[in-house]
């Protein structure tokens, strides 16, 4: 078998990787796809892979950048701590060890409620803001992970373009 098949289908497999990690923050997410697509522009070594890169890593950039943003506006907004966004991701770890397949996101949502009832004293407001946060969190995850798709929507164009004009 050919080695740039086996580089292809290395990074396939780590875009597809990368992928799952944005959803599940456990895993590497946007950085492993970019990397990916670095190593197969230089697998390549061929201006193909090297517009494939230039196009997939704006994506990856682009989404990185709005999942920050939308995030951050609605944790700015409501006056909601990072600390309180670590404590659930570190809640969020350890749920996802302790309960099976959704212990990840309850681990999250329980730390938030947790950090704002701690800051707050009140568990209405708590509430209302570990909503907030999950929300935010929530629409900043799908607007990353639409970026990703179209990286790699971009990169399985490229593979089909490069083998099948080989």
């Amino acid at each position: 078998m050919d080695a740039q098949i086996i580089w292809t289908i290395i990074c396939g497999l780590a875009i597809v990787v990368g992928a799952a990690g944005i959803i599940v923050p456990v895993l590497p997410g946007s950085i492993l796809i970019a990397i990916s697509l670095l190593v197969w522009a230089l697998i390549l070594g061929s201006p193909l892979g090297w517009i494939i890169f230039g196009i997939g890593i704006l994506f990856v950039a682009a989404g990185m950048a709005s999942s920050a943003v939308l995030t951050g506006r609605v944790m700015k907004r409501r006056s909601i701590p990072g600390r309180s966004v670590v404590i659930g991701l570190v809640l969020g770890v350890v749920g996802f060890f302790v309960i099976p397949v959704v212990g990840l996101l309850v681990g999250f949502a329980l730390g938030l409620f947790l950090s704002e009832f701690a800051r707050q004293k009140e568990v209405r407001p708590a509430i209302s803001s570990s909503v907030a946060a999950l929300k935010a969190t929530g629409l900043g995850i799908l607007a990353e992970f639409g970026f990703a798709s179209l990286a790699a929507g971009t990169w399985v164009a490229g593979v089909l373009i490069h083998f099948v004009n080989r």
